[in-house]
């Protein structure tokens, strides 16, 4: 799977570069830009990486046009977690937050999408959207049913987004079949405004843009939040059934797939 764009290629990574590539972005936006920890080690080699970066497969947008460090050229990134790797391998990273049994149970293709990222200077414009367009080739390829994963607001203090958790919980929890619950050491209540309290307008404004994205392809979250204190968030575990996705933006992805070369 490639694509080729300009100055842009996006491709699942292949090399050791193109990981470590990665990683080196994870780093910048992660630690660097959202203040995330992390060990001396990756300070030293201003990479980001955990053990689940073993069983998964990254998907890396290239800037053609860079020079310099081969790590910098990566300018775009997720990581991709089928259940049959987690399965195999050390299970998924959202188990750390989130009871994702209704997920490993459902007898359905699943895909775990994480450390999502793109390089400030890249951001609003065609990178992001070649990003998505590979990654629906990635889930149409692979015939994927569900996809989740744990997306994030700034900081570890949930009470400034008090209303979008609220709107958030009241308008967009997932149905019972695919609603997976925060574990109840680390559960933080989504509901801590009444629906009849929250202005939707006003909330959807606080919700981040990789959350908004989710919702608008038909995505639902999960019961409860999660403070990650490493990464310095509040989570939310974001989740989309591609049968029950918004139609358009089915029929949008897959007809911009099938004119890829």
């Amino acid at each position: 799977m490639k694509i080729d764009a300009g100055r842009y290629r996006v491709k699942l990574a292949e090399t050791e570069a193109e990981r470590a590539g990665a990683e080196r972005l994870r780093y910048r936006v992660f630690v660097e830009e959202m203040g995330a920890r992390a060990r001396p080690e990756q300070h030293a080699s201003r990479r980001e990486w955990d053990e689940h970066d073993a069983q998964a497969d990254h998907l890396v947008v290239l800037d053609r046009q860079a020079t310099g460090d081969e790590l910098d050229r990566v300018v775009g990134a997720y990581r991709l977690t089928s259940g049959e790797a987690a399965a195999r391998g050390i299970g998924f990273y959202g188990e750390r937050e989130y009871d994702l049994g209704p997920l490993k149970t459902c007898g359905r293709a699943v895909l775990e999408l994480g450390r999502s990222c793109v390089a400030q200077e890249h951001r609003g414009g065609p990178a992001v959207h070649l990003l998505w367009n590979a990654l629906a080739g990635y889930v149409l390829e692979r015939r994927i049913e569900i996809l989740f994963g744990t997306a994030s607001f700034a900081g570890s203090d949930p009470g400034p987004y008090a209303e979008a958790l609220a709107h958030l919980h009241h308008a967009h929890l997932a149905p019972p079949d695919l609603r997976v619950r925060a574990l109840p050491a680390r559960r933080v209540a989504m509901d801590l405004m009444p629906a009849e309290a929250v202005d939707p307008a006003r909330a959807l404004a606080a919700v981040p843009p990789l959350i908004k994205a989710y919702l608008r392809l038909g995505g639902f979250v999960g019961d409860g939040a999660v403070v990650d204190e490493d990464f310095n968030t509040v989570d939310v575990c974001v989740l989309m059934d591609t049968g029950r996705m918004v139609a358009r933006y089915r029929s949008f992805y897959e007809r911009n797939w099938e004119r890829q070369p």
